[in-house]
């Protein structure tokens, strides 16, 4: 009887010892950096962010970067999400309103680089120029702080408003206005998601929509926008983190993938030109 215990108890400890030894074997496969990989977490709007980072994901999967994309319809948690840890990067917010979000709350965010532009376009359903446009229109807006000032130089740019000759433009606030010849009536008083679904809905009002949230409502804003920015736009929409994660290889990575020629042909080619790519211009 002893004998057999013996011969159990000495089987069991081959046994474990062969279990111990394919784990140590994998563990040096996985500590030679043979197929490591590296997973992200990036937050960006629905379109076209989560959309561009779809094309990106092969090209990281290349580089052993394996990235989940967190879609989201508003402009406030992304970041709140950000700063809390909850994503690595997110992909949705233009300069000017990341830097506003950083003032407004004291987040330690920065960008790491710059994607694309989404042109803002001025819309309506029953004005069919800005000729047609009538004394006392209402002009529907964001209540987003960062993009009155980019709306308003719109504006002077159709030759429309003029605004004060001594602030800065991308600063400018309804109490900027110079002159108002047509007496439109601003209305910043919309949350940016629920702009396309007015534009439906006022039909003599003119309704300022940026370009994700148009292309979201199969608008297209180089035919359907009254008046659209240019090229020359300074509202570049870039990646941001946590500035104490500015320098992971994995999330400068990121931006290289989508400054690359292959990610700015499928924006060109996507959208047909109502999205700007701009490369690592920022």
């Amino acid at each position: 009887m002893k004998k057999i215990a013996l011969l159990l108890s000495v089987l069991f400890i081959l046994l474990l010892a062969a279990c111990g030894g394919g784990e140590t074997e994998d563990n040096n496969t996985s500590d030679s950096g043979e197929n490591q990989t590296t997973e992200i977490t990036v937050g960006a709007s629905s379109t076209p962010h989560a959309e561009i980072l779809e094309q990106a994901k092969p090209l990281l999967e290349e580089d052993g970067i394996i990235l989940n994309i967190e879609e989201y319809q508003d402009y406030v948690l992304p970041n709140d999400d950000l700063a809390n840890g909850e994503l690595d990067a997110n992909y949705f917010q233009h300069t000017p309103f990341l830097q506003q979000t950083i003032s407004d709350t004291g987040y330690d965010l920065e960008s790491i680089g710059g994607v694309h532009v989404e042109p803002m376009g001025v819309y309506s359903q029953g004005i069919e120029s800005v000729d047609a446009i009538e004394e006392g229109t209402e002009v529907i807006m964001s209540n987003s702080i960062p993009d009155h000032g980019r709306i308003l130089s719109l504006f002077e740019s159709a030759g429309l408003i003029t605004l004060k000759e001594d602030v800065e433009k991308s600063e400018a606030t309804l109490e900027d206005i110079e002159e108002n010849p047509k007496n439109l009536e601003f209305s910043p008083d919309y949350a940016a998601e629920f702009l396309p679904e007015l534009y439906h809905n006022e039909e003599n009002a003119l309704v300022a929509i940026n370009t994700n949230y148009a292309i979201g409502a199969d608008l297209n804003p180089l035919e359907d926008a009254l008046f659209i920015e240019g090229e020359d736009s300074e509202y570049v929409n870039v990646v941001a983190v946590k500035s104490e994660d500015a320098d992971k290889e994995e999330l400068n990575r990121l931006v290289e993938v989508l400054q690359s020629e292959e990610i700015q042909d499928f924006i060109l080619e996507e959208y047909e030109g109502a999205i700007v790519p701009v490369g690592g211009d920022n």
